[in-house]
């Protein structure tokens, strides 16, 4: 029985090490993503950036609904800080990460609108999830030693 016992504690072992790898790829692959709908026009990305406040207008949140994009630009520079990996950090798998951005103008920088032709900041980083999962599903992968 004792060899029974070891070889349940080891499959016990290994489905713990399984989950937890599976959720730093979530949790890693969602920081991605974000980190791609925030990267500015001037660097690569889409998103526009003026005075910031839409950048800064990102509010993350775990199975939360999207907050509504309602704020009014002050017109000063907004600064940008990135709380998004706080309110990831906890996130499993089977939760809903939500990254919405609060600024009025959002919905019109990411759709289009009027004169405006449309960013499509958001929708074209989570087109991009299948391919930063796999990346990062190889990178955590290789740094792994161990079964």
């Amino acid at each position: 029985m004792a060899g029974q016992a070891s070889f349940t504690a080891q499959v016990d072992a290994w489905v713990r090490e399984t989950e937890e790898r599976m959720d730093a790829v979530f949790r890693e692959s969602a920081s991605e993503v974000i980190e791609e709908m925030q990267r500015p026009v001037g660097a690569g990305g889409n998103m526009p950036v003026d005075t910031g406040f839409l950048r800064s207008s990102l509010q993350v949140g775990v199975n939360t609904e999207p907050v509504a994009a309602a704020m009014p630009n002050p017109g000063a520079g907004a600064k940008f800080t990135y709380a998004a990996s706080m309110a990831i950090a906890g996130a499993e798998i089977g939760d809903t990460i939500v990254a919405s951005y609060s600024a009025k103008y959002a919905p019109i920088i990411e759709y289009g609108g009027g004169k405006r032709q449309p960013r499509r900041f958001v929708a074209l980083a989570a087109a991009q999830w299948p391919s930063i999962v796999a990346r990062v599903a190889e990178r955590l992968k290789s740094s792994v030693t161990g079964p």
